[in-house]
Order: structure tokens, then sequence, then C-alpha cells
């Protein structure tokens, strides 16, 4: 959430930077004048309050019955006109809040402007893309004959944009998840957290999720569960309404959850194989750091995505969102795309954003500079570590070999009990 003072005092600076994310200025003016009109009605109400309490006062002092009638009628009339104000006023608090939930992040100055994803920029590409003596196959029709992947009994049993992982393709995912886990444990310095994956409404607004896209979202209406779409949303409201201590920062964690997505934003894209389900696995990095650093601390956290693609040996590039991309809660975003040669395409496989304030300010999340200071609001940043099953597609994709096996990257064999490849007769 954006600070309504600095909308306030630099509204046209405002208006220029949130352009370039698609926001109108009548936006930030109907914004404004909600601001006006309830700030307005604060005051009218406290003034009738500050009347109300000196009359009750003076009502006191009254000795002669009639007048003191007359009075207390005068009272109940102006107790009644405060009670119909501070209804409108509620109205009106709702009215703004709305609105300001629903502006976007303001884009970072370094970040380049842009209409759409075709002006994003390419950072840089690291490794060359494999050759092969063969046409490289998808990897749909290699997890189907390796017997690894059963789309039919995915759609039998919860249908379209389900799959099964069978065997080895299961131990494959499961073998990444917990290598990348302890990857950025051992490694980056992230302490693991393993959170429940359904949520109060709070914790989404708290994200950036609610209310703007809510339609993308799974819920549990009886108990008002709210699945959630990435571990950033649990793992930042860990903090939500808290003052965090000096000395404290930065907070570093990593967690491994199933994300659940609607997918209404992509129908159509995407409908064979497993790069784009309603419910997919994903280990998420979240970062908790002081303002000053949080620019630095992006960059660390975009090298600790790569360092997966590195350590898999895969081919990947590093990609900057332009404004006209950016997703609403980020200021910065880098993505980091691995190559499919059997899709022949650069799949995402994380998003490193940093949010500076603006996750902070929905959710109250503070930290104390030192010891008696005030506390200032942090700025948090949040990272897949990588995001599954696109990593499994990159493997497959990538260590086919012409026979139809794969073969398994060295760094997942021990996870893998020593496995080495996986073929039909594995």
């Amino acid at each position: 959430m954006l600070d309504i003072k600095l909308i306030r005092d630099n509204p046209d600076r405002v208006k220029e930077r949130l352009a370039t994310v698609g926001v109108l200025e009548t936006d930030v003016d109907a914004l404004l004048n909600s601001d006006r009109v309830r700030r307005a009605r604060i005051r009218e109400v406290e003034a009738l309050r500050a009347e109300r309490t000196t009359r009750s006062k003076e009502i006191r002092k009254i000795s002669d019955p009639t007048e003191r009638d007359s009075a207390v009628r005068s009272m109940r009339a102006l107790g009644e006109r405060v009670s119909q104000l501070e209804k409108q006023l509620a109205q009106e608090e709702e009215d703004f809040q709305q609105r300001l939930l629903e502006l976007p992040n303001l884009p970072h100055p370094d970040v380049p402007v842009g209409k759409d994803e075709d002006e994003n920029v390419v950072i840089r590409t690291e490794g060359k893309p494999p050759t092969f003596v063969f046409s490289p196959r998808p990897h749909w029709e290699l997890g189907e004959a390796l017997g690894i992947i059963d789309f039919a009994r995915g759609v039998k049993i919860s249908g379209s944009r389900f799959y099964i992982l069978k065997g080895l393709g299961a131990r494959l995912q499961r073998a990444l998840i917990n290598w990348m886990l302890d990857l950025h444990v051992n490694e980056h310095g992230y302490t693991e957290v393993y959170p429940p994956v359904m949520v109060k409404q709070d914790c989404l607004v708290g994200t950036g999720n609610l209310p703007k896209f809510g339609d993308n979202l799974y819920r549990d209406i009886e108990e008002d569960f709210w699945f959630i779409p990435t571990a950033e949303v649990p793992v930042t409201n860990l903090y939500r309404e808290e003052v965090i201590e000096p000395g404290q920062l930065p907070v570093y964690h990593v967690a491994y959850t199933p994300c659940f997505r609607r997918e209404k934003m992509s129908a159509g894209r995407d409908v064979r194989g497993i790069k784009r389900g309603h419910q997919f696995d994903k280990v998420e990095m979240v970062k908790f750091v002081e303002p000053s650093h949080s620019d630095a601390e992006l960059l660390a956290l975009v090298d600790n995505a790569e360092e997966v693609c590195r350590k898999l040996n895969i081919p990947h590039r590093v990609v900057q969102m332009c404004t006209g991309d950016l997703s609403f809660v980020a200021a910065c975003k880098y993505d980091v795309e691995m190559w499919a040669p059997g899709c022949a395409e650069w799949l995402e496989v994380s998003s490193c954003s940093n949010f500076r304030d603006f996750q902070a300010r929905r959710a109250k999340i503070r930290y104390r500079p030192e010891p008696g200071a005030k506390p200032e609001l942090v700025h948090t940043l949040n990272g897949s570590g990588l995001a599954l099953p696109r990593v499994v597609i990159a493997i497959l994709e990538t260590y086919q070999q012409g026979d139809g096996s794969v073969v398994i990257p060295d760094v997942l064999r021990p996870y893998m009990g020593g496995q080495e490849k996986i073929d039909r007769a594995s």
C-alpha cells in the first residue's frame, strides 16, 4: 500500500510513475477526493463530539428543570447527528481504504519504462543451450514414454491442468525440493519454515493478493480460509503487526509449500504438459531487511535463485521486468528463466521482487533501527527458489538421451538413492 501522505504531497509525481504501470490519473484523483471527503468528515465528527462533551458538562450545572429538559433534548439531537455522521464516516473510510488498496506499487526509478512483456530487458544469459544428435522431445512425450507422468489419470480425478507424477518422476520432484531447501539453508543463510497453506483473508490483503486478485484464488467459504498462491503469503505474515527489535534484521526465510491458483488469466495458454497447473509445488525465499539494504538484497536474492540453475547445469537467463510487466506489488522485479530444449522456450522458474515498504505498510510490519527509536517500516522481498514443476520440465528436456532415458543431474543423485538415470526399466 502506498503512503497517502506521499500521494497528497506529490500527486503529479505519483500520477506520472503510476501511469507507467497502467494506472489512470482519474484513479489517483478519485482516491485524493475520497481522502478529502473522509478527512473533512473526521473534522466534523470530532468537532461535534467535542461540543457534545462540553454540553454534557454544562447540563450538570443547570438547576432549572425546564431548562435542563430542553438542554437534554438538544443533547440527544446532537447525539443522533453524531451517530449519523459516524455511519457516513465509516462508509467513507471504507471507500478510501478500498481505493488505496487497489493502487499498485510505485515502480523503482531503475525499472525500464515499457508497455508489456515485449519490452522486458534480458540482463544476462548463462550457459549454452545443449545440442542433440536427435530431435529433442517435449516433456509431455518423455514423461508418458518413461511412465513418470500420467496426464489421463490426473484429468480423471481432478480435471484439466492436473496430472500425476509417478515413480522416479515423483521422486525427482521430491529430491529437487529437499536439495533446494538444503542449498538455501546451508549455503545462503536462510532459516527454513513450514507454514500453513490455508490463511486468513487479512494475510492476503497484507501481501497484496486481495482485494484486487480474489478471482484467481481458491477459498473455503464456510471457514473463510484461503488457499495460498505462494508461500510468500504465510511467511510474510509471520511478522504481521509486529515490531522487529534492533539487531534482528535481516531475516531470511525459505519454505516449501504446495501452491494453488485458478489460472484464469492464462485460459487457453500452455494447455499441454505440466507447465501451468492449478496446484504446484514451490520453494520460496522471503526477506525482511532495512530499507537502505533492499536494492542490494534483491540482487543477492536473484543470485540465490540462479545458483540453483548453475548447480543443475541448466542454461538460464535473467530478465528485468519493464514497468508494464511489473506485478501489482513489486517495485522492481527480475525473472530467472531456464531453457527447455524440447519445448524450445525459456521457462520462468523464479520471480524475484523488491516490494520496498508496500507490503509492510499493508501488513503493519515494522522494525526498530536502534533501542528506543521510533519503529519504521521494513522492506520485504521474495523470490522462488525455485518453482516446480518447470524445473522438472527443464531437467527432463535438457538431460534426455537418444534412447529416451533421462540422466539425473549429479547434485540430485544423493537425494535419489544414487539413481543415475530414469528409463522405462527403472
